[in-house]
């Protein structure tokens, strides 16, 4: 996550060279090592929270049959805010699950965060694509391993609306303007809500339709440029992309549905967004893969939970580029990082970077995974199928979330709090020279 970085997700491995890893530290271990980790707890933190949170606890039932490691995983909503403070006051987890590599660099100049296992790095080797182990390495040490993966950008919304308005999927981004306007005049209402409350991390939701725009816009080469931080969020192609997404936010028009005016963008959760869409009263909304998970928590007008599905309740497509079939595609992911070299945390992290664990945690839903080795059928939609082999495929051409790229006092401060103020009402060209500032800092 580092500077320009010109990826391709590599094909799949063959499962055949993964045979015998299913489980690190399982009864093929040592009877000295088993004794060593059996009745041991491995304490793990992060911004999970929720339904979300419950499920990647239990993804470690089969591994704790196994190895007799207990795992506790707690959620911090301001998980983002608060481990800095927590590690450096010499309060960290066993683990930590960073969601952003600005982050982790920050970590890891604390001294704290200790070398991935051998076996830990091996899994990675044999189970994700090259760069994905770049993300999680520093001064060409290896620290963090993957874990799972979302694909940004997607615009949700109902399959029974669009057929009863008349409309289409769009394939271009006048496409989608166009669609906005459409909705629009046939109901007389916003088409679109956002949410980019998150508590410390607020505003991370708008720097996703930034880099989107970006992307789609400029190309990969000026998108690494400006990741690397050479070309500054003054640079007229990075304006460009706050006006387009402008066109969509900052209309009172188009926005926020179900919620209320343009403003009330920032005091709307992230994830409350996905209730609006199930029970119809929101047409589109643009985030992550991750959705999905919130889609099991809420109602459809009839009182159902929502199926997504093409013809289901709720579907997603993917933002579409400045002309139609582009294949640049945004992504982010989680890295575990350990702050303790013990046994049995050395077995959980080398377990996480498995298609075991990936299956397992897949398979309870809502979530995807980039292993190469993991199995897509098991993702529980087909949106989110169809997810994973997209990132599987050696022929998609992949960016990582540039926010979570940049050095954590941009990506993660002045970028996520820029988009705040944006909404608030302060001009383009002041909000960008604010960000930019956060190099500074």
């Amino acid at each position: 996550m580092r500077v320009s970085l010109h990826r391709r997700i590599a094909a799949p491995i063959a499962i055949a060279t993964i045979v015998g890893l299913a489980l690190v530290g399982c009864a093929e271990d040592s009877g000295t090592d088993s004794g060593s980790t059996e009745g041991q707890t491995v304490k793990i933190s992060g911004g999970i929270t929720g339904t979300e949170a419950d499920a990647l606890n239990k993804s470690f039932d089969a591994f704790t049959k196994d190895t007799g490691i207990k795992v506790e995983y707690t959620g911090d909503k301001s998980f983002e805010g608060n481990i800095v403070t927590k590690v450096t006051g010499g309060s960290a987890p066993d683990i930590a699950i960073v969601p952003q590599p600005g982050l982790l660099k920050t970590l890891v100049e604390t001294g704290e965060v200790k070398e991935a296992s051998e076996e830990t790095s091996a899994n990675v080797d044999k189970n994700w694509s090259p760069d994905w182990k770049k993300y999680g390495t520093f001064d060409g040490k290896f620290y963090a391993a993957p874990m799972l993966a979302s694909i940004k950008g997607y615009v949700w919304y109902s399959p029974a609306q669009f057929k009863e308005w008349g409309v289409t999927v769009p394939t271009t981004w006048d496409e989608t303007l166009a669609l906005t306007k459409t909705i629009q005049e046939k109901t007389g209402k916003a088409p679109w809500c956002a949410g980019f409350a998150s508590d410390a991390a607020s505003g991370w939701p708008g720097t996703d339709w930034i880099e989107d725009l970006v992307l789609r816009q400029s190309g990969p080469d000026v998108y690494d440029s400006w990741v690397a931080g050479d070309t500054k969020f003054t640079d007229p192609a990075i304006k460009k992309a706050f006006d387009s997404v402008g066109e969509i936010l900052l209309n009172p028009a188009y926005v926020n549905a179900g919620y209320g005016d343009v403003k009330s963008i920032n005091s709307t959760a992230f994830g409350d967004v996905a209730a609006k869409v199930a029970d119809g009263s929101c047409p589109l909304t643009h985030q992550a893969s991750f959705l999905s998970s919130n889609f099991l928590d809420v109602k459809t007008a009839a009182g159902k939970t929502p199926t997504v599905a093409p013809d289901g309740d709720v579907y997603g497509f993917v933002l579409p580029g400045i002309e139609a079939g582009s294949a640049n595609i945004e992504v982010g992911g989680e890295f575990v990082t350990p702050f303790t070299d013990s046994e049995a945390v050395k077995k959980v992290t080398a377990y996480m970077a498995t298609p075991e664990f990936a299956d397992a945690r897949v398979s309870l839903g809502g979530v995807i995974s980039a292993n190469l080795n993991a199995d897509p059928s098991k993702a529980s939609s087909p949106l989110l199928q169809d997810a994973m082999k997209l990132l599987q495929d050696s022929n998609t051409t992949v960016r990582f979330d540039g926010s979570d790229l940049m050095p954590s006092t941009v990506g993660a401060g002045s970028f996520w709090k820029g988009m705040v103020s944006w909404i608030d009402g302060k001009d383009t060209d002041t909000v960008l020279s604010d960000i930019q500032a956060g190099y500074e800092n």
